[in-house]
Parts: C-alpha cells; sequence; structure tokens
C-alpha cells in the first residue's frame, strides 16, 4: 500500500505549529472516550457486583403457607390452616405443566422458634438448619469453599451429611483443623460434614455463613417433620417466566387445597426473576446514560475540532487557493482537510480509550488484592464489543468534525484566495 509521505510530514509540520490548540482540540475528544470507558466500564462492575450476590438460577419460585383461609369455599369453612405435604410436591411436578423442577424445603430454627444446638467436641454453638437439594448452592447463593455439595445420592439415600456455614466452621473447629468427614451433633443426631460454605450475599452474608444445610428427606425425618413440607423451591421449564409459573402453581394449589381463589392471604410467594429483571433494567438505564453522556462530550469535542479546522483553512486560504491553480483537485482539498481531522479525533480518542481502560484494569487489580466484591461492586471493564463500537462512534466524530471545515476548503476560489492577504 502507497504512503504519501509528504501529505504526513505535511500534516505533522501543521499540528506543531500550534502545539497548545492541537492538544487543547485533541482533549475534547480523549476526555469523551475516556469517560465513556469509565462509565461504561464503572457500570459494568456494578452490575456484576450485583449479579454476584444474586443466585446463579436467577428465576427460582418459593411458595410457602402464609396464613388461614379467609373466604369459605366449597362448603369449606373459614380460618383453615393448609399445610403443605409430599404428595403435593409430586402433584404439582405431574400436574401444572410450566414446572420445571420441584422441590419440598423443610427448616429447623430459620422462619421463627429456638435454632437446634449443635455441639463439635468441646465447642457447641445454636445455628439454624435448612433442608437442601443438589445445586443447593446455585439457589441459596453460596460457594462451596471446601469439600462438596449435596448430591443426588445424599438425597435419594437420607444420608446423614452437613454442609455448613464459614462462621459455623470458624466457632466449632480450631483454625488449623479441617472439619471435613467430622461428625457434629445437631440436637443430639449426628451428621458428617462434607462441605463448607461461604455465602455470596453481601447483605445477607453473616445469616447465610451461620447456617447449616442437611439432605430435605434427612431434616425431614431427623426432626419429626415428615407430615409436612415447609415450602416448595421451584424452577420454571426453559423459556417460561416465573411469574407464569408462580400463577400457575398458586391456582393449581387453590383448588387442590380448595381455597378460593379471591383468598390470597393463604400462599405466600416470591419469584427472584421479577427482581432481577428490575436490576438488569436498571442496569440497561446506566448503560443509556452512560453513553447518552459520554457521546454528548465526544461530538462537543468534534466541534472543538471541526472550529479549529474551520481556523486552519481560514489561514490557510493563499496555500489551498495555489493548490487548486497548480491543478489540485476539490477531491484532494477534501481528503487532506479530513485526513488531518482524523488523525486528530483518532489519536486523541484511542488514547482515551487505553487509559481508561488501564483505569478499570487498575481498580479491577485493586479489588482483587482486597478480597474481590466491594460494596457491590466488582471487577470493572469493558468488553471487545463495546471498545469497537466506541471506536466506531470515533471515527464518525472525526468524519462529523472534518465535514463543514473540507467543504469549505473546497469551495475556496483560486482567483480570490491568491489575493487574500
Amino acid at each position: 500500500m502507497f504512503i504519501d509521505i509528504d501529505k504526513w510530514r505535511e500534516i505533522f509540520s501543521t499540528l506543531s505549529r500550534h502545539k497548545l490548540r492541537t492538544a487543547l482540540t485533541a482533549f475534547g475528544v480523549f476526555w469523551g472516550i475516556f469517560m465513556l470507558t469509565v462509565l461504561l466500564g464503572s457500570g459494568k462492575g456494578f452490575e456484576n457486583g450485583v449479579n454476584e450476590g444474586f443466585p446463579r438460577i436467577s428465576n427460582f419460585i418459593y411458595i410457602w403457607g402464609q396464613g388461614k383461609t379467609q373466604i369459605p369455599y366449597e362448603g369449606m369453612p373459614i380460618g383453615r390452616n393448609i399445610p403443605f405435604t409430599v404428595e403435593d410436591v409430586d402433584a404439582i411436578a405431574k400436574n401444572v405443566a410450566s414446572v420445571g423442577i420441584i422441590k419440598g424445603q423443610n427448616s429447623v430454627g430459620v422462619w421463627g422458634g429456638s435454632a437446634p444446638f449443635t455441639v463439635y467436641k468441646s465447642k457447641n454453638g445454636a445455628f439454624s438448619v435448612q433442608g437442601g437439594f443438589e445445586n443447593v448452592e446455585k439457589i441459596a447463593a453460596f460457594k462451596v469453599i471446601e469439600g462438596r455439595s449435596i448430591n443426588a445420592l445424599d438425597e435419594q439415600q437420607r444420608r446423614k451429611v452437613a454442609l455448613i456455614g464459614k462462621r459455623v466452621k470458624d466457632q466449632l473447629f480450631p483454625k488449623d483443623q479441617s472439619p471435613l468427614g467430622a461428625d457434629i451433633t445437631i440436637n443430639g443426631i449426628s451428621f458428617q460434614v462434607v462441605g463448607v460454605t461461604e455465602s455470596l450475599q453481601q447483605g445477607n452474608q453473616q445469616q447465610e455463613d451461620e447456617k447449616i444445610y442437611l439432605p430435605n428427606d434427612t431434616l425431614r425425618y431427623a426432626f419429626n417433620q415428615t407430615g409436612w413440607v415447609g415450602s416448595f423451591m421451584i424452577i420454571p421449564k426453559p423459556g417460561v417466566h416465573a411469574k407464569v409459573t408462580e400463577e400457575d402453581v398458586k391456582k393449581y394449589l387453590s383448588q387442590r387445597k380448595k381455597v378460593s381463589p379471591d383468598d390470597k392471604g393463604v400462599f405466600g410467594s416470591f419469584n427472584l426473576q421479577d427482581e432481577f429483571d428490575k436490576v438488569q433494567g436498571l442496569f440497561v438505564g446506566i448503560k443509556v446514560f452512560s453513553w447518552i453522556v459520554a457521546i454528548g462530550t465526544i461530538f462537543a469535542g468534534a466541534v472543538g475540532v471541526g472550529n479549529i479546522m474551520l481556523i486552519v483553512v481560514k489561514e490557510r486560504t493563499r496555500e489551498i487557493g495555489l493548490r487548486k491553480a497548480l491543478g489540485a483537485t476539490p477531491r484532494s482539498i477534501v481528503a487532506m482537510i479530513m485526513q488531518e481531522s482524523l488523525f486528530i479525533t483518532a489519536i486523541a480518542g484511542y488514547s482515551g480509550l487505553v487509559v481508561g481502560a488501564l483505569l478499570l484494569e487498575s481498580i479491577s487489580r485493586m479489588l482483587d488484592a482486597s478480597g474481590g466484591n466491594v460494596n457491590f461492586f466488582s471487577h470493572p471493564e469493558m468488553d471487545f464489543k463495546t471498545a469497537i463500537i466506541a471506536l466506531l462512534v470515533l471515527i464518525f466524530s472525526g468524519v462529523l468534525a472534518s465535514l463543514m471545515p473540507a467543504a469549505k476548503a473546497a469551495g475556496v476560489n483560486p482567483i480570490t484566495a491568491l489575493q487574500d492577504e
């Protein structure tokens, strides 16, 4: 590819004659791309931090018995408690088409009442106990930092195994001892520790780290809860919104338990997908705001470049007239002005992108050094796709900045220009 060395020398010569003016002009574009990089990267860091606190399965549903019936229905009186049973779990799985996975869940000391007493040798403490199942860590938003989680065989065989929270481990076991394989007793019943968990939730971390998980059927039989199920944990089928499944299950339960459809206080429910969608909508708003602010700043910088190029064209009117008198075409004059404008915006914009990316990387490393997620902010970053879009915006702004000066230069009358003082 042929490179016109003389043209580039001319551009550098022109820019070097007005160093301060060139630097101040370029700074507007630099600052716009820098702001775009930092704003989008910071928004991504906020999104990462919040999403790390969300369970990895973000569309699950909890349904529980919330209160007594308040409306008589099909001959049934008011004031009835509506308990859930294992048979309800099977019936929902079979008859509600939108349900993908359903698990019953029981607990001791989670929703009121005294937490059971847990003992290991001479150490003890009162910790709430929750029923667990395969992949429970994806629902409860914790990670297994030692050992393993509850698996399908633990459920099927009702194994007496336990996942203990990090704070449970710290209270019951010496720092230099692994709890894996050790037997702890909960209300006098022995369980083998198979894993240690650490909460990923920011606001609820201590409560989760002071919890013990047992296979749910093990919990039911060990703590005399065989006649009922405390709540249902449900995951919709792929492609079904959690809100739809939530309403389907509650409607089916109303039919099965003979509860009036208008009796809204009987079944409590929560679906995480609604909350997740709201948070994601917030992040979309942050991205849109970042783009609006940054693009506005970039275009302001481009206008500055355009104004400076108009001054340049004015200063070089005689030169441009001489070029045209010697046979230079309007196209070559336009190319000269556009090349100079694009050069300024490209160097300034790329510098802003690099400096912004380096700043985000430095912040990310500092967060890693301090333990990762700090106050809902984690690993700020700007992805490759966004960087490409930013560069396209940069190129567009450069072209925009050069249009009016190039058109004015192309329209210079050689005779008039040569007479210009």
